[in-house]
């Protein structure tokens, strides 16, 4: 970086008075004729609401795929062989020191925190310039995510009080945020995008709730001095931050080390990954106006230096100038922009798919369907999720705007309020996640993967048509 960084002063931009938006900056500034063939220079992928929500609705897609085959595969003629493969051995040895983990447990402990960590990235950018920005924005989502967590895990605990389900508590408090979002985008413009953000920051706060759930009571032994070299890796990573050090590198290396301390301290790992994201720099080294300002110099030197009809490997200095703008672009957008975008798409359509094919596959062929949907614990799942989300979210929320500590977003009434209640009833990722913390008996796990499933669609099914129901009542007014 620091080369490109000398070439600023060769050629000093003028200061600008003000930065405008970064995601405008660059799409709209006419730095040079462009070059036959050569429609539009994209520095780097804007992040637009409705693009957002496209990706939340293809992820939906891919998980409710993958849980789909995973269930039919669990139940099939090739049961044995597919539960066998997620049970295959993968380790490393470095000297004496081995670290050997299921197929599985690789997926739940290890890809899951790179998930986390995406998750992270997004709460730290909603609480620096998104809805849980300021303090009315963030008030009535995190009160409402509140309500959509206790209510829930208060009914659960009702009928699993002191039975051997009662460690399952946490799993009704989460909602899935690519299906619940994904469910909504079905709905297209009918839905106010009020809702949407609504339902987006409830989600993500629900997220953070529920981090902090795995890392409070889901914890089983600490092992403190593991505990101390992470917050130590974590003290020297926020320290990176601080000195603008905006290569990721540093951060990925020390982050996977993080990770490994956090693994073997026995507070789950994938807590590092939003702990690490913490750490990422929220802010460019270039503001953008003065890197279009020095761009448009170092464009007129490329076409200064050129020859007509010369081969491209004929003049060094265009290549390095072209290099230096391509690193100098960079600057521009910020470490955790540009980790949020390329890691989003990996984390919603690889990272989930593969963590549900991995996690949904009930092999219900020892079972009694119908005895096990009589056991406390999937009602307490379906009633938490079903019942306790729509009334905590909704009750919390009546209560934020009641004390007039905050007020509804635009366009959005309490039918609407309701019917994103039931949709976040959803809970699917985080509910299978949390499953597999709070138990190691299979038939157990069966009853809880079982209801997390049949309430998922169930919940997705009445909430898409409550709310397309209450719009089609709108449209006919």
């Amino acid at each position: 970086m620091s080369g490109s960084h000398d070439e600023f002063h060769a050629h000093p931009p003028s200061a600008p008075a003000a930065q405008p938006d970064p995601g405008t900056a660059l799409d709209h500034a006419p730095l040079s004729p462009s070059p036959r063939g050569v429609e539009r220079l994209a520095i780097l992928p804007r992040f637009e609401f409705p693009e957002f929500l496209r990706r939340q609705e293809t992820s939906a897609l891919l998980l409710l795929i993958a849980a789909i085959a995973a269930l039919a595969l669990a139940n099939s003629p090739l049961s044995d062989a597919f539960h066998s493969l997620w049970q295959t051995e993968i380790g490393l040895e470095i000297g004496s020191y081995e670290l050997r983990e299921t197929l599985l447990r690789w997926i739940d402990d290890g890809l899951m925190a790179v998930f986390f960590f995406v998750v992270g990235l997004e709460i730290k950018r909603q609480i620096l310039v998104g809805e849980l920005s300021t303090f009315r924005k963030a008030l009535l989502p995190i009160v409402a995510a509140l309500g959509g967590m206790l209510v829930p895990a208060a009914i659960y605990l009702a009928l699993n009080a002191g039975g051997e389900g009662a460690r399952g508590w946490g799993v009704p408090m989460t909602t899935d945020i690519a299906f619940s979002l994904g469910v909504l985008a079905l709905l297209g413009s009918r839905i106010p995008i009020g809702l949407k953000v609504f339902l987006t920051a409830l989600a993500i706060a629900d997220d953070l709730g529920a981090v902090v759930v795995i890392a409070v009571f889901y914890t089983a032994e600490l092992h403190p001095w593991w505990m101390a070299g992470a917050a130590g890796v974590l003290a020297v990573l926020y320290g990176l931050n601080r000195l603008r050090v905006d290569n990721p590198w540093p951060y990925g290396l020390l982050g996977a080390v993080v990770w490994f301390f956090f693994l073997e301290s026995g507070v789950h790992p994938t807590v590092a990954g939003v702990l690490v994201a913490f750490t990422i720099p929220a802010s460019a080294k270039l503001p953008p106006v003065a890197f279009v300002d020095w761009a448009r110099f170092r464009l007129d030197d490329i076409r200064a230096c050129d020859v007509p009809g010369a081969h491209v490997l004929a003049d060094d200095r265009q290549q390095l100038i072209a290099d230096e703008l391509s690193r100098g672009a960079k600057q521009v957008a910020a470490p955790l922009q540009r980790l949020e975008h390329a890691l989003q798409s990996v984390s919603s359509l690889v990272i989930l798919p593969l963590f549900a094919l991995a996690n949904a596959g009930v092999d219900l062929r020892a079972y009694s369907i119908g005895d096990l949907l009589l056991h406390p614990v999937p009602i307490g799942v379906f009633l938490g999720l079903f019942v306790g989300k729509p009334l905590g979210i909704t009750l919390f929320t009546w209560l934020a705007v009641r004390t007039r500590l905050s007020r509804l977003p635009a366009g959005v009434e309490w039918r609407h309020i309701v019917g994103a209640g039931v949709l976040a009833g959803i809970g699917f990722t985080m509910s299978l996640f949390i499953a597999n913390l709070a138990f190691r008996s299979a038939l157990l796990q069966a009853e809880m993967k079982l209801g997390v499933l049949i309430t998922s669609v169930a919940a997705g099914l009445a909430g898409y048509l409550l709310l397309r129901a209450l719009t089609a009542r709108e449209t006919r007014r």
